[in-house]
């Protein structure tokens, strides 16, 4: 059986899977080709890890389709000297994405060993940078703000206003509202102190955040 080249495969992926869905910016290209995504999942899915499709890591949560999580990347433009807030750990493939452009990432994760893999996976990189915290996020996190991004990596029929008032003024955040099978994946910046912009970027079917089909409701 011949051994996949992973780097070949990471290439692949960027040429068809990413660029066709319209993700051009160099910088986030850059990323997706430096970070190895094969070693954020478990060994048996390693060939499975350039397709264009959610991956289980536990708990019944899913690793993001390469197509998502590069368009996140595209859509909030991390700086160099940004404060990003990852609301999912997940994996860790895309807190070590944000990392690498960010100038810190503090990342929520509700399952302590799903936090825990991936903060191991994320070290091995050499990546310093990330701060991981274990917390319920359903109703949003205040938590080391304000923050220049906020990327939420689960859908939400509605965002929680906290979120957004947990943006510094110029700010952006990435969120998937709505319910499956139809969701809208926007863009919001907070413009001023009480103003903010959306920006619609695509339709989407993602896996709700944890719990928040039972709190949402309770935001105000």
């Amino acid at each position: 059986m011949m051994e996949i080249n992973f780097e070949t495969a990471r290439h692949n992926m960027i040429e068809q899977q990413i660029r066709p869905w319209n993700v051009i910016d160099p910088v986030a290209l850059e990323a997706l080709e430096t970070i190895p995504r094969e070693n954020f999942v478990a060994d048996e899915l390693k060939e499975a890890a350039f397709s264009d499709v959610e991956l289980p890591i536990g708990h019944g949560q899913l690793m993001l389709a390469p197509k998502i999580e590069a368009k996140i990347l595209q859509a909030v433009q991390v700086k160099e000297t940004d404060k990003v807030l990852e609301i999912g750990t997940g994996s860790g493939y895309l807190t070590a994405l944000l990392a690498h452009l960010a100038d810190t990432v503090i990342t929520v994760e509700l399952y302590e060993d799903l936090s825990e893999l991936a903060r191991k996976r994320v070290e091995a990189e050499g990546i310093k940078n990330v701060r991981f915290v274990v917390a319920d996020t359903a109703n949003g996190y205040s938590g080391g703000g304000p923050y220049d991004v906020i990327v939420i990596t689960g859908s939400v029929p509605e965002l929680p206003e906290s979120f957004k008032q947990s943006l510094k003024i110029g700010g952006r955040l990435f969120a998937v509202t709505g319910e499956s099978p139809v969701m809208e994946a926007t863009l919001i910046t907070r413009v001023s102190e009480k103003q903010f912009s959306e920006q619609y970027l695509f339709e989407t079917d993602l896996q709700p955040l944890e719990h928040v089909n039972k709190k949402s409701r309770f935001v105000f």
